[in-house]
């Protein structure tokens, strides 16, 4: 029975998928390619990440710095991002017309704030090269027959390829994990990876939507600790600080089963003797203030800071002059060393993101191609890879997708 043949076929509409889809008939002009989606669109998290704006990558060109962004992933992306690193993914789309723009914390949007502008320069792509994308294409299973692959379809159609690429994402029960499992690869359980932590805690109520700008967040017995803003929600803590600590310690707190403890200094990097020495200064510079109205000069929000003021025991009524030692010792200690007790994680919707997938010792980062298995390429989040918040998710996603695509097209 005849099927459609192909020379590359990438199974997976996101951006790894399309990348690689690209590299490959970039490299081999007038090959016929292939790009398989089980659902009804492609670019699903392309369209929503960023809060819908499309963080393409993080202004971080260094190979070696940038690989310090992967909790999983550091030392094997180290030579693909000097093949194809931060620069050369703002060359590639500034070179295909999407102008991008550096924000003050490093990350790199297109200048028309919309992911869309990023959707239509993947799709033009793929119809100037005469790319096939089909929707509702769900794979069920790959064989090798000879120097081909043969993809059966969950609609009972097949079709084959001379090179297969598994970019099926990250997520659990993830279909490409799958595949790649029925073909002999290890693989490393899933773990949501950027995610926020559920404090049920009297102090956080009603503060909803509070940021402060500069916190160190640890965890006690661990080696984990982050720093940078940090969000009060309605559930808990969100925002960089919070992500950065869940992507680090991903399966360290999966084990937890997500009970564990933070240690929050809402000051930042000032320390606990430091902040001690500017309450004592108050007592000279504002002796008449009231303590839960705040200090002048310390930027904090005047509502966590009441609330905080609140807890350590600081009367209404009390002023700077008649602060006790006691009492700002108790005031220090929950500014810079809060303990907070977690109860659970919330998935970060812009940012959904899990560790685990295709163990890393099963592909030649150099190719992208499977150790066990010719003719089969990974990239993007079906790989045991993942960053922290920031853009490292889609660069990693872009890097493996451009070398794997550019790779099979030389047949390597």
């Amino acid at each position: 029975m005849s099927h459609p043949e192909y020379d590359f076929v990438a199974v997976g509409g996101g951006a790894a998928g399309f990348f690689g889809a690209i590299a490959f008939a970039e490299k081999a002009p007038g090959s016929r390619v292939c790009i398989l989606e089980k659902t009804s669109t492609v670019l699903g998290k392309v369209k929503i990440s960023g809060g819908g704006r499309c963080n393409v990558t993080h202004a971080c060109f260094d190979a070696k710095r940038l690989t310090t962004h992967y909790p999983r992933g550091e030392r094997n992306l180290i030579g693909p991002f000097h093949r194809f690193g931060a620069q050369d993914t703002v060359d590639w789309f500034q070179k295909r017309g999407v102008s991008l723009k550096t924000e003050s914390d490093g990350r790199v949007f297109p200048v028309t704030d919309d992911s869309q502008t990023v959707i239509d320069c993947l799709m033009s792509a793929t119809r100037e090269l005469g790319i096939e994308v089909r929707y509702h294409s769900e794979v069920d299973r790959l064989c090798r027959s000879g120097e081909r692959w043969l993809i059966d379809l969950k609609d009972g159609s097949t079709v084959s390829s001379r090179a297969v690429l598994i970019a099926t994402g990250g997520t659990r029960n993830n279909a490409g994990v799958r595949l790649a499992g029925t073909l002999g690869h290890e693989i490393v359980p899933a773990a949501p990876s950027l995610f926020t932590f559920k404090i049920p805690d009297r102090r956080l109520e009603g503060l909803s939507g509070i940021a402060v700008e500069e916190a160190a967040v640890s965890i006690p017995g661990t080696k984990l600790r982050s720093d940078g803003p940090c969000l009060i929600t309605h559930w808990g803590l969100s925002g960089p600080a919070i992500l950065k600590l869940s992507a680090r310690g991903a399966r360290e707190l999966a084990d937890k089963d997500y009970q564990f403890e933070i240690v929050i200094n809402w000051c930042g990097p000032m320390s606990g003797e430091k902040l001690d020495a500017i309450l004592l200064e108050a007592r000279e510079s504002a002796p008449k203030r009231r303590v839960r109205n705040g200090l002048p000069g310390l930027t904090m929000p005047s509502r966590l800071w009441h609330r905080l003021a609140e807890d350590s025991g600081i009367p209404a009524e009390l002023t700077w002059s008649n602060l006790t030692r006691d009492a700002r010792q108790r005031l220090v200690a929950e500014l810079t060393a809060g303990r907070f007790r977690v109860q659970g994680q919330s998935l970060n919707k812009d940012e959904f993101v899990t560790s685990g997938g295709v163990a890393l010792k099963e592909i030649d980062f150099k190719t992208m191609q499977s150790r066990r298995t010719p003719g089969l390429y990974f990239a993007g989040e079906v790989i045991d890879i993942d960053g922290v918040t920031g853009g490292f998710n889609f660069q990693s996603a872009w890097t493996t997708g451009h070398i794997a695509g550019e790779s099979a097209a030389a047949g390597g």
